[in-house]
């Protein structure tokens, strides 16, 4: 295990090159040379303006770069070199960067009469990168196709088949994007502003990569029709886990979390009653560590970890972690960042976003 992770921190150096290692300040290059993982994420510096950085396991700061504006979701391809930052609903850009942060980024811009929504995903070739969109005038979802190989022209759009879509991914075969249609509206107009609590219409999508076409439809019984599907992670044996935050009642307890398999109905996770309001009724991210079997959730308003078995559903370890955002799989169990601005033992100057990646190779653990 330990030879895979330094795979990590190997082929992260030498795909920045030497003259990355010559231009990083000696503590970060001393924090990269001690770091078997490396993760990347989105910050508030304490100036108020706004970065992606690239973290060692133990928090410390290797490299930054400035965004536009505030960034949200992340994604990593190894195969194109490139992590990709989403700007925040109703965000207009998406900044595709090189690992080493050396190369001029490409900045995306979205086109008339759409916004982002915070995430996406590249193809496992690395050539497409796909991400959530708004069709606001029709408040439809949508999905933007970027084709890297044109420098990440504009070449499709689908749709979601749903309202609101938030969190988007691919499956490892390439063929089927996956959506967390939140069900919630918005415009522009109306800033962050959540228009529909009362006819909310939450669902989970399968789109054909290919064509756009619709391959299965979840939605979440009308019981549950105020609990926004939000956030995806897809574990090792093709298991889609998805994670909610709830707009009804505060005091009810909805099942935050649960997965999907291909061709099967939803299977919410029944957790403790008292985990669920430990959770505060939000999940903001979510992760799997395939090693040990495990699936991570994040609370920034309950200030937790759960972690969860992934065969089992249960319950596994509750932890104390105030502001927990972001989340990503570590040796063992998960990394969280905080708001405050911690990561592991270390604490940095800056406010952690709500989401972490882990970069690392093809093939590493």
């Amino acid at each position: 295990m330990a030879s895979r992770l330094l795979i990590d921190r190997r082929e992260f150096v030498k795909a920045a090159g030497l003259a990355f290692l010559g231009g990083l300040a000696p503590k970060a290059a001393f924090a990269l040379s001690q770091a078997d993982a490396v993760y990347a994420s989105g910050f508030r510096a304490p100036d108020g303006s706004f970065g992606i950085a690239t973290i060692s396991e133990r928090g410390e700061i290797i490299d930054r770069s400035g965004l536009p504006d505030r960034g949200h979701g992340l994604a990593y391809s190894p195969a194109a070199n490139r992590i990709a930052v989403f700007a925040r609903r109703p965000g207009t850009y998406i900044m595709v960067i090189d690992r080493a942060m050396r190369e001029k980024p490409v900045v995306i811009t979205s086109v008339a009469d759409r916004h982002f929504y915070g995430h996406g995903a590249f193809s496992p070739d690395g050539r497409f990168l796909y991400a959530s969109e708004n069709d606001f005038a029709n408040a439809h979802g949508m999905i933007g196709v970027y084709d890297g190989n044109e420098g990440y022209r504009r070449v499709a759009e689908y749709q979601t088949y749903g309202i609101g879509p938030h969190d988007l991914t691919v499956t490892p075969d390439g063929r089927t994007l996956v959506v967390a249609n939140g069900g919630i509206e918005t415009h522009p107009d109306f800033g962050r502003t959540k228009l529909n609590l009362d006819h909310m219409e939450p669902s989970i999508t399968l789109v054909d990569a290919s064509d756009g076409r619709l391959i299965e439809k979840h939605g979440l019984p009308r019981q549950l029709s105020q609990l926004s599907t939000r956030h995806l992670a897809i574990a090792g044996d093709g298991r889609i886990w998805f994670a909610c935050q709830y707009e009804g009642p505060r005091n009810d307890l909805p099942p935050l979390a649960g997965f999907l398999n291909k061709g099967e109905p939803l299977t919410f996770v029944d957790l403790p009653d008292e985990t669920t309001v430990a959770l505060a009724n939000y999940v903001g991210a979510i992760a799997v560590n395939d090693r040990d079997g495990l699936v991570g959730l994040t609370s920034p308003k309950g200030g937790k970890l759960v972690s969860i078995d992934q065969d089992t559903g249960q319950v596994v370890a509750e932890t104390d972690i105030p502001d927990a955002a972001g989340i990503a799989d570590a040796t063992h169990g998960f990394a969280v960042s905080s708001y405050s601005g911690q990561l592991a033992e270390t604490r940095s100057r800056v406010n952690w976003d709500q989401h972490l990646v882990r970069v690392k190779v093809a093939g590493a653990g």
